[in-house]
């Protein structure tokens, strides 16, 4: 809870801009289907992470090789591919939901969830502003099965 708490009041960005656009994406799916923040991460973050990664190949290559130790040797393209898959291999590892369908989810209800987000024309996020196109892209994602290998 006090990890929580810190990284909450920006605490632990150290004065780096951050993005929760994962979260507030995830928010909808609690919202309608009832899980728990944490389940709902487990579906929503690896395909948002799949979805943004070209935006800076070597941030999620960094995460791949120094938390995973996953893609070194690789070019960073291939390497945020492997990361982001051995991050689905270790959610799944704890026992955590990957897709919708684990969720309770359902992939035609996706409209539903856009239209919650109200976006209104806005975006969400910072890291890449993401609009109501680049959400149903994202959640399409969370309805399919996701790769475990890369």
């Amino acid at each position: 809870m006090w990890a929580g708490t810190l990284a909450h009041n920006d605490v632990c960005g150290a004065g780096r801009v951050q993005d929760w656009a994962s979260h507030g994406l995830e928010h909808e799916l609690s919202a309608l289907y009832d899980c728990a923040h944490g389940a709902g991460l487990a579906v929503v973050m690896p395909a948002w992470m799949e979805y943004v990664h070209e935006t800076d190949d070597a941030r999620f290559a960094r995460f791949a090789r120094n938390v995973f130790g996953a893609g070194i040797g690789e070019p960073d393209a291939q390497a945020a591919l492997a990361g982001i898959a051995a991050f689905r291999r270790w959610l799944k590892s704890l026992g955590l939901p990957l897709t919708f369908a684990e969720l309770g989810a359902k992939k035609e209800e996706i409209p539903i969830l856009v239209k919650t987000l109200n976006l209104n024309g806005n975006t969400l996020g910072g890291f890449r502003p993401l609009t109501e196109d680049d959400a149903t892209a994202i959640y399409r994602l969370c309805a399919d099965e996701p790769p475990l290998r890369a």
